[in-house]
């Protein structure tokens, strides 16, 4: 495998000066604006609250990471003044709201908001989260596919990397059901190893996986041959990946991250595990910043030297071969096949 020059560009920015992704998510839409609306018992969260804790977040969690996953309604507009331009920017592009069918869900990007956007304002990489479960319908399930392999040319097109984000989710006929942003507790290992499996497909073109735990987090402690279903999952994945942490306490995360990098995980791409007890004391916003600068950044620390010490680094995984990752031809030939838009 070989990366071209934007996406090689695009995978070091992100990664720190070792290779070791250390990313934050602050691009969360309902699981930060749910609380927010609660709190003022209305049907909407004030925009200048929202926009207000993003910003907060990236100036307080930008030191421990190597990159941030910004939104284009809130984290983008009040925050990008803050991100220092050392680190990578990564933006999302799916829309927070999505068809709930029943039997599967369909996702759609943004209004108004594309990879050619994303590119041109500085994005380092394009990040898509997409719900899918291999016993939906059919036709759900081929709205994803269709969906995605749209996103993996265009982000070929703007040479630029995509980061693809999968989620399994309640259908009618699970008795477990919410329309939350959360872990399925009763999820199965299978349809978490089979979604990857679909999506490890080249002609979707994704470049770095963001996965979830193929086991719920309150029973990785607990399952029996649970490190073999991590190593299945990254070999399945065959190339880069980093896990998420879909709500899950700051035990059960890092549990689920000594498996993921023992699997060949090469980092994390977090964001309620890090900062959300620290937005428990939203609306006292000297607290909430109190307990960023603290607690959260305590343990943004305490994961990233678990990934020093045990995460693969991205450039060595092994689907690049023996010379790890790089661009050909490397030689002053490069820029006659290098295409423009």
């Amino acid at each position: 495998m070989q990366l071209t020059a934007g996406k090689l560009w695009g995978m070091r920015r992100m990664a720190d000066a070792n290779g070791v992704f250390k990313m934050t998510a602050v691009d969360q839409r309902p699981p930060i604006k749910g609380p927010i609306a609660a709190h003022y018992g209305a049907a909407d969260a004030p925009y200048d609250d929202v926009a207000r804790f993003k910003a907060m977040l990236v100036e307080t969690l930008q030191g421990g990471s190597s990159a941030m996953l910004l939104d284009p309604h809130y984290a983008i507009p009040v925050g990008l003044k803050h991100l220092s331009p050392t680190k990578g920017l990564i933006v999302t592009l799916e829309d927070s709201l999505f068809e709930e069918t029943g039997m599967g869900r369909r996702s759609s990007m943004i209004d108004d908001w594309d990879v050619g956007k994303i590119k041109r304002m500085g994005g380092d990489a394009v990040k898509v989260l997409a719900w899918y479960r291999p016993d939906a319908s059919d036709a759900v399930n081929q709205h994803q596919k269709d969906w995605t392999k749209r996103i993996g040319e265009a982000c070929a097109k703007y040479d630029i990397p995509f980061l693809f984000e999968l989620l399994v989710h309640p259908i009618d006929s699970d008795s477990e059901q919410t329309s939350e942003y959360v872990e399925m507790n009763t999820k199965r290992a299978d349809d978490v190893l089979r979604s990857v499996e679909e999506f490890a497909h080249a002609d979707y073109g994704v470049d770095v996986f963001k996965l979830e735990s193929p086991v719920p987090a309150k029973d990785v402690a607990a399952t029996e041959g649970v490190q073999a279903l991590f190593d299945e999952m990254g070999r399945i994945a065959a190339r880069p990946w980093v896990m998420l942490s879909a709500g899950a306490g700051k035990p059960e995360f890092k549990q689920i991250l000594e498996h993921a990098f023992a699997a060949g995980a090469s980092g994390f791409l977090a964001g309620r595990a890090i900062w959300l007890d620290a937005f428990q004391a939203f609306p006292d916003w000297d607290a909430v910043r109190a307990g960023l600068e603290g607690e959260s950044a305590a343990y943004m620390a305490e994961i990233s030297a678990l990934a020093d010490a045990k995460a693969v680094a991205w450039d060595q995984h092994v689907c690049w071969g023996a010379g790890g990752a790089q661009f050909a031809p490397a030689d002053a030939s490069f820029r006659h096949g290098y295409e423009g838009l």
